[in-house]
């Protein structure tokens, strides 16, 4: 289940650097726009891709995001339909990894274990339900793991032992590391004291880590992969620039080729490397 994901991080350390994952909401600002979007940054050169299935209340999520699945759900996507969009890039890209976050009601509500099914069938390789805490994800992470699919859990440097230890046993294809406290969103402001965390997941034996929340430039992505990471997800400002640009694919393939190629300055360091499912 997690082949796609270990085969992406073995051709980054192989290119010495940190793998780079773009974060797009399906259906915004409509389904087809959304699609052409998913093009464009997998042609700006993202090595893994992170889709938004829209929800109402997406708590773990900043304006920018929540803007995004406003939209989308205005335009009247459904998760059925982002199963489509899915299917469609999965059958034009077949080796790129396609994990999927959205939020424990979207999966309840058709049934853990069938909504996890319905997301391997269209070529899925992991889910993250962002709303889920590590202590209460067992049965969540059994049934996608059941369906075929990687469970994708979130850590943060205050993460106590215990809930880690939980991660490290649950999780597959890459651990979320949330890279500064609040919600998803490009700021100035980083919390890269993510040494020991780093540390404690190789020894815990956890997927690897891959940062998150707020990483925006260039900058941003080089200072995640000096910290430790061994790869790094960019949204709210893939995001923002597609919403403010009249050619939403044009933007999104742009932003991704900045941030992309800061990837390819460090090479991620052996700590991060170390980490395996």
């Amino acid at each position: 289940m997690t082949r796609r994901y270990d085969a992406m991080f073995a051709a980054c350390r192989e290119e010495g650097r940190g793998a780079f994952g773009a974060f797009l909401m399906i259906g915004d600002p409509d389904l087809g726009a959304s699609e052409a979007m998913i093009e464009a940054a997998i042609a700006g050169g993202a090595d893994m891709l992170e889709l938004g299935i829209p929800f109402s209340d997406p708590v773990a999520d900043g304006p920018v995001i929540q803007a995004a699945a406003c939209r989308a759900l205005g335009a009247g996507t459904t998760p059925s339909k982002c199963l489509e969009v899915i299917a469609t890039i999965r059958a034009r890209h077949p080796d790129i990894p396609i994990g999927i976050l959205t939020y424990a009601n979207i999966a309840v509500a058709r049934g853990v274990g069938q909504f996890a099914g319905e997301l391997a069938k269209a070529g899925v390789d992991s889910l993250l339900l962002a709303d889920i805490p590590s202590l209460e994800a067992a049965p969540f992470a059994a049934a996608i793991r059941a369906a075929g699919i990687a469970p994708v859990l979130i850590a943060a440097p205050n993460t106590p032992d215990q809930a880690l230890a939980a991660i490290a046993r649950l999780a597959g294809g890459y651990t979320y590391c949330v890279a500064r406290k609040g919600v998803t969103g490009a700021k100035d402001d980083m919390e890269l004291d993510h040494t020991r965390l780093f540390e404690r997941l190789a020894a815990l034996g956890a997927p690897p880590p891959v940062l998150g929340f707020g990483i925006g430039t260039a900058a941003q992505v080089r200072a995640s992969l000096d910290a430790g990471a061994a790869g790094v997800i960019s949204g709210s400002a893939i995001v923002a620039a597609a919403a403010k640009s009249g050619d939403h694919a044009v933007a999104v393939e742009r932003v991704v080729e900045d941030l992309a190629s800061a990837t390819k300055s460090k090479r991620a360091p052996r700590q991060a490397q170390a980490c395996a499912n």
